[in-house]
């Protein structure tokens, strides 16, 4: 795309500001007026329509005023965010003192949806950490009669013990094993395919219940914290039931599909069909154990973007902090 020029970027960031605000398309006498701009409504009315050729802005009735396209919201997002606004500068004045000592996990995501919903009006999801990967870093191996207790280290703060069945006489192979599992683990991972011989009836019981550890591991992060749909649902863009009812149960059935991969989702933009009418902003945040949680805005394309990036970057970041 050509660049645009200053004017038809003021343009297009007072275009989106007003229909944000006001759900109305607008016209150039309009937004020389409100927002008193030194030019006249026939040089606005040309940079919209450089604007309108350019697929930033469309006109949704013959002789109406002009509102952002989809490709007018991206650009304004990329290029033209301003910055945030009071509302979201209180909230990270909110969060600053905030604490988890009061409050379990569960507890301080539904806090923190719910003010996210509060101060946006619109749906707020939060996803737990997930540690999609743990690592096996170390282990030990203590014999303790007819049993073998497994220690793993798994990252900073995740750390596991199994309890196995020791086979016959195979005591004696413990600190061989555990000397080959340090080797393995440094190089990378492990490599059963060259367990030596001599350590195979040991070797066998640990991979077995390393494998059993693997399957039965809590996937954590399979579930998010929502709150907001009612005020969702009141927009003027939700008002036709039958088209909003697969976001309601996309949101109810599988949160997690509306969440993607960082940053900001806008209409046809994102995979899930039901959220082509909307637009999603989001941020991650990891916690101290490695693990990848998620913070998020739902609403309609019309919405104030640079409240919702910031609002969400600001619960992402304490929960870094209380996470860490």
């Amino acid at each position: 795309m050509q660049e645009l020029s200053r004017r038809q970027q003021q343009v297009l960031q007072l275009a989106v500001r007003h229909y944000v605000d006001t759900m109305e398309p607008v016209g150039s006498k309009t937004l020389v007026r409100r927002f008193s701009l030194p030019a006249s409504p026939a040089t606005v009315r040309s940079a919209m329509g450089v604007l309108e050729q350019r697929g930033l802005l469309t006109q949704p009735h013959t002789s109406a005023g002009r509102i952002p396209s989809q490709q007018g919201y991206r650009t304004y997002v990329d290029r033209l965010l301003p910055a945030p606004g009071a509302a979201a500068l209180q909230l990270q004045r909110e969060l600053a003192g905030l604490s988890l000592q009061w409050a379990a996990l569960d507890d301080l995501l539904l806090q923190l949806a719910r003010r996210l919903a509060d101060l946006t009006g619109l749906l707020s999801l939060i996803t737990p950490p997930q540690r999609r990967q743990r690592h096996l870093q170390a282990l030990r191996l203590v014999a303790s009669g007819e049993r073998l207790l497994v220690f793993l280290v798994e990252g900073t703060a995740a750390t596991a013990s199994l309890n196995l069945r020791l086979p016959h006489r195979a005591e004696a192979e413990l600190p061989a094993l555990e000397q080959w599992l340090a080797d393995q683990l440094a190089g990378g991972g492990i490599d059963w395919g060259n367990l030596p011989s001599q350590l195979s009836s040991s070797g066998a019981v640990l991979r077995q219940g390393l494998e059993s550890h693997r399957r039965v591991l809590p996937a954590g992060g399979d579930s998010a914290v929502a709150m907001g749909l009612a005020g969702l649902l009141g927009q003027p863009e939700f008002s036709d039931t039958a088209s909003l009812r697969p976001l309601v149960e996309l949101v109810e059935d599988a949160p997690l599909q509306v969440l993607q991969q960082g940053g900001i989702w806008i209409g046809a933009e994102h995979p899930h069909e039901a959220l082509h009418r909307c637009a999603v902003v989001q941020a991650d945040y990891r916690s101290g154990d490695g693990g990848v949680g998620q913070v998020a805005l739902v609403g309609p394309m019309r919405m104030a973007y640079a409240t919702a990036r910031a609002a969400v970057r600001s619960v992402a970041q304490v929960l870094e902090r209380l996470l860490g």
